[in-house]
């Protein structure tokens, strides 16, 4: 058989290894060029390219789509993707996760090598490599902190599935200061409410953001069919209110969404009894159809624009400023959690934090001017005077200050009260509530 072979492919031979197995080779003019067997694939190829005196062509190695090492970032990923904690975000967090992961994989280990992080193994991630990452991002540092998350979440399932027993990203912090979204000056709400009149789409999105504090989601998915009656006690008799029985779109599919109880205000009353009521949902289109919750953000946008309203308004930013109003009601970080819907307190106060430290400053120097002048601070009124008449004087409390304990303004009353339009400190009286 090998003499047919010969004969057929001159030059061939065969040989035994140091190890007994059969190697086939071809000799001719001094040279020397390993073949593969006979019955191999590739044999004819080969034999072609040693007589021609070539170097085999190799086929190119091609990397299917989503294929990814074993025990790398890239098959952390798609094991991330596949986990039952995953599946149960919405759909905008699973997009803003993707992107950033994406992004993160894609990024090259060292910039004048092609090497990525896909293709790197978790267990060979450092503190030093976590910090040189967000270091790129330093002039964004709020996609910086984002980034980290993204990269903890693949991290975690690394030590899940123990191919990395410490997490190196533990011990790095990336806490950019935060202010929030930009809640709305007085003068863009009235400029807004003269651009856009009840029944107008604009004005109902408006006053659903601003008067039950939703999201974006859930002002354009609020139902008709919400629409509730709920009674409480309040110093011993039941009083009936009307409101909006909410479940927020927020961590639904993970958690069943947080479900809250907003009464509807006078003010909010009003842009209802105008609004169209075509649809199922409160806030429709022309044609009397639902919006869809991203394009609640380009519409607000144009609907700013064609009020003449400066950019940088939001529809996000009307949420936080019913939040600056239930502070300068002077409400308590719980009401304003249970309003808001918000889980910790440190988010909750993020909302009132300016509000309130303009309240309180000028409360503590009242009490200095009090205490050196023995008169108080006076400032300068605005419009009318506003809420009940106050009768009573502030006393000195036992410390030497004036003022006495702080009155706290009850949830209830605060939405039960009139739509209050003016902020002003009255002289030897507790300030007065704004909420316009």
């Amino acid at each position: 058989m090998e003499q047919r072979l010969k004969d057929k492919h001159p030059g061939v031979s065969s040989y035994k290894d140091r190890h007994g197995k059969t190697r086939w080779r071809y000799r001719a003019n001094g040279r020397l060029v390993p073949l593969p067997a006979p019955n191999e694939r590739g044999f004819k190829e080969a034999y072609r390219a040693a007589v021609e005196g070539r170097n085999i062509r190799k086929a190119p190695v091609v990397t299917m789509p989503g294929a990814a090492l074993p025990g790398t970032f890239g098959a952390a990923e798609k094991r991330l993707k596949a986990s039952v904690k995953w599946l149960a975000h919405d759909d905008s967090t699973k997009f803003k996760n993707s992107r950033l992961i994406e992004e993160f994989l894609g990024l090259r280990v060292v910039p004048d090598h092609p090497l990525t992080w896909r293709d790197v193994p978790v267990k060979n991630l450092r503190r030093v490599h976590v910090e040189e990452l967000l270091g790129h991002f330093i002039a964004t540092p709020h996609k910086a902190k984002h980034l980290l998350v993204a990269i903890r979440k693949l991290v975690y399932v690394a030590m899940r599935l123990d191919w990395i027993a410490i997490d190196p990203t533990a011990a790095v912090e990336w806490r950019p200061a935060y202010t929030g979204w930009k809640a709305w000056p007085h003068e863009a709400m009235q400029k807004f409410e003269q651009r856009w009149p009840l029944g107008t789409a604009a004005r109902t999105c408006y006053g659903l953001a601003l008067w039950l504090g939703n999201r974006r989601g859930d002002v354009a998915d609020l139902r008709w069919d919400q629409r509730v009656t709920r009674k409480v006690m309040i110093d011993g008799q039941e009083r009936h209110f009307d409101g909006f029985d909410i479940v927020q779109a927020k961590n639904k599919n993970r958690t069943g969404g947080k479900r809250l109880f907003v009464p509807i205000t006078p003010m909010l009353a009003e842009i209802l009894g105008a609004a169209d009521k075509r649809g199922e949902t409160v806030l429709v289109t022309a044609y009397g159809q639902p919006f869809s919750s991203k394009s609640l953000t380009g519409s607000m946008a144009h609907w700013c624009k064609l009020a003449g309203l400066a950019k940088g308004l939001t529809l996000h930013g009307l949420r936080k400023s019913l939040g600056v109003y239930l502070a300068e009601a002077e409400a308590s970080t719980r009401q304003l959690m249970d309003v808001l819907g918000h889980d910790d307190i440190d988010h909750a106060e993020l909302y009132s934090r300016e509000a309130s430290q303009v309240r309180l400053a000028v409360q503590g120097m009242d009490r200095v001017v009090r205490l050196v002048t023995r008169r108080p601070m006076l400032g300068e009124p605005s419009g009318e005077p506003v809420g009940e008449p106050t009768r009573k004087a502030l006393k000195n409390n036992d410390n030497g200050g004036p003022g006495g304990p702080t009155k706290i303004v009850d949830f209830v009353e605060f939405f039960l009260g009139q739509h209050l339009r003016a902020f002003r400190i009255v002289p030897h009286a507790p300030l007065a509530v704004n909420c316009g």
